[in-house]
């Protein structure tokens, strides 16, 4: 069952079905974090069908249902235990029948006792009939792929002016990863990424949550394909040139390029406002968000044809004026049927089209140019793999350019940046006035050394990792987060640079393959078994859709271990220059 199944299993069982709450009808009230977690697992029938009839805010004006009992999911954060006490504490007459509170995490102590202390002095413990956490807090944004839904986490790591801050923030992602963990069933070895110290520290944070809710439950972990499963923890600074690229395959393309809000894509269709929802219940973009944008506007457009095709043949078969059906695959014959039959399936086809048309218009007018120098630059050698001798001649031209935004000049500013892996004092102060960046977006640049990049040269240099260019068949840039994943499942991860915090005997390189890969053998994603071990992979500071889209593969190549993947937030190129430049503040 992966990840995504789990939680909704979990909030089923302990929140929707408790026995504490009965089954008559209740009220849902929620605050960001927990509505994310609910929305990302149910649709609103299926709220609906198991008594559930409002999803309220915590943080927004209510009406009172004294009718009703109330079932909160909530984070245990100051704002949301006030919201809460502000509730049960109602001046006027109660605002529900009665209420049920569970947390998505280990409450503090101090909110804990402050609720306690309400309960008491207003003898509450009549209305306040639940108190309990759940211990999941974190959003299941894809079926492999997690979020803390905590971008300030990026401030308190990089952010010198919330240095201070940075332990809270670091005890809050820790025991967010340790729910994972436990609602995985998960006690895996810790490994970090040493060249950043951050990491060890946090590692140990982690280390410390897990034997927590170990010594809570001692079957967390226990069978030898749970032995040998992984938490890797990596920071943004592992790689930067990823988080800049232009992308070609649809998921990330789309992010970067049109105006996604909350996963939903909206468009005017003869003036009237379309909604194409980017999720895992939309089928066609399951499908063929990995691929790459002229692949997917190929296979829409044949789609597309071949329903209008197999219409008309339908239609002069109908009026006698053809004999005998098109002929169609049984997997072809279905998807038509499919699309024929399903308004909503057609639907979701033309906005697909839509959504694509648009990313390929949206390219070719404004980036199409970018994306071979930023490979160039990426990779060090140019389209025919001859090396790269003099990387600015790539980009001087661009930078001067009126129709190139200053975003994307930023975007190959800092790629040319890290191509040198330092360069002198002056010239990237040169580079920006060349480029015309205006003064209010000059932060984003310099405050890539946050990270831990090398812009400046002062003799101390720190190299900058490239994917191993013996592995890649392309001369396109892979994130070198794929690498590292491949390398920790096959148990080749240099442990100097990404060491054990406790070191444990196995690894899930050597878990014995008793299953046959040769040609001719089933789709090998098919093969993972039940109880495979887990490679779970955490970056602070965001992950990107081309990181996420690697898991994926290296889980469907390394069938003999499931990949989760995820990040204090999910970042676009956008959202990444934007986290940047709010360093300086």
């Amino acid at each position: 069952m992966n990840f995504k199944s789990l939680v909704r299993q979990k909030i089923m069982s302990e929140v929707l079905r408790s026995n504490e709450i009965g089954t008559h009808w209740r009220n849902l009230v929620v605050d960001r974090l927990s509505l994310k977690m609910v929305s990302s697992c149910f649709t609103v029938y299926e709220i609906n069908a198991e008594k559930i009839t409002i999803e309220d805010l915590l943080d927004r004006s209510r009406e009172p249902h004294p009718s009703l009992e109330a079932v909160y999911l909530l984070s245990p954060t100051n704002d949301s235990v006030e919201s809460l006490i502000s509730d049960i504490t109602y001046p006027w007459r109660k605002k529900y029948k009665a209420a049920h509170v569970f947390f998505t995490r280990a409450c503090p102590d101090e909110l804990f006792n402050k609720i306690v202390e309400v309960v008491k002095c207003l003898k509450l413990s009549n209305f306040l009939e639940t108190l309990k956490e759940i211990n999941i807090d974190c959003i299941p944004y894809e079926s492999q792929v997690f979020s803390l839904d905590f971008p300030d986490g990026f401030q308190c790591y990089y952010n010198q002016n919330k240095a201070s801050q940075r332990t809270a923030a670091m005890e809050r992602m820790a025991e967010q990863i340790a729910t994972l963990c436990s609602t995985l069933g998960e006690y895996p070895a810790v490994r970090y990424r040493a060249d950043d110290e951050r990491n060890i520290e946090f590692a140990q944070m982690v280390q410390h949550k897990l034997d927590r809710y170990k010594a809570d439950d001692p079957a967390i972990g226990d069978g030898h394909e749970k032995s040998l499963s992984q938490l890797l923890i990596i920071d943004r600074g592992v790689d930067g040139v990823s988080p800049l690229l232009h992308e070609l395959t649809l998921q990330a393309m789309a992010y970067d390029l049109l105006p996604i809000e909350n996963n939903v894509y909206k468009y005017l269709d003869s003036g009237v406002e379309k909604h194409f929802i980017l999720d895992e219940n939309n089928e066609l973009w399951k499908k063929h968000r990995h691929l790459h944008i002229a692949v997917v506007s190929k296979n829409i457009r044949k789609n597309i044809d071949a329903v209008a095709e197999y219409a008309s043949r339908l239609k002069e078969l109908a009026d006698g004026l053809s004999s005998g059906e098109p002929s169609l695959t049984p997997d072809e014959y279905s998807d038509m049927m499919k699309l024929m039959q399903s308004p909503k399936e057609a639907s979701r086809l033309g906005s697909l089209h839509v959504l694509v048309q648009n990313c390929i218009k949206k390219c070719h007018s404004e980036v199409r140019r970018l994306i071979d120098v930023e490979q160039d630059l990426a990779m060090n050698v140019d389209a025919k793999g001859v090396k790269v001798k003099n990387p600015f001649l790539l980009v001087e031209t661009l930078l001067l350019e009126d129709n190139v935004s200053p975003m994307n000049k930023i975007r190959m500013i800092l790629l040319y940046l890290l191509s040198k892996n330092g360069i002198s004092r002056e010239f990237p102060t040169k580079l920006i006035q060349h480029a015309g960046i205006p003064d209010p977006e000059r932060p984003i640049i310099t405050n890539m050394t946050n990270l831990g990049f090398c812009l400046i040269n002062e003799g101390d240099r720190r190299k900058q990792r490239c994917p191993n260019s013996d592995e890649r068949t392309t001369r396109r840039w892979t994130p070198i987060i794929k690498d590292i994943m491949e390398d920790a499942i096959d148990d080749k991860l240099d442990r100097e640079h990404f060491p054990y915090l406790v070191e444990r005997s196995a690894s899930i390189g050597d878990r014995k393959n008793t299953t046959s890969v040769r040609v001719g053998c089933k789709d090998r994603s098919q093969q993972i078994k039940k109880n495979a071990p887990r490679l779970i992979v955490f970056i602070v500071g965001g992950a990107t859709f081309s990181e996420i889209r690697c898991a994926y593969e290296v889980m469907k190549a390394r069938h003999t271990c499931e990949v989760i993947i995820g990040s204090t937030h999910i970042i676009s190129p956008e959202e990444f220059l934007k986290d940047l430049k709010q360093l300086s503040e």
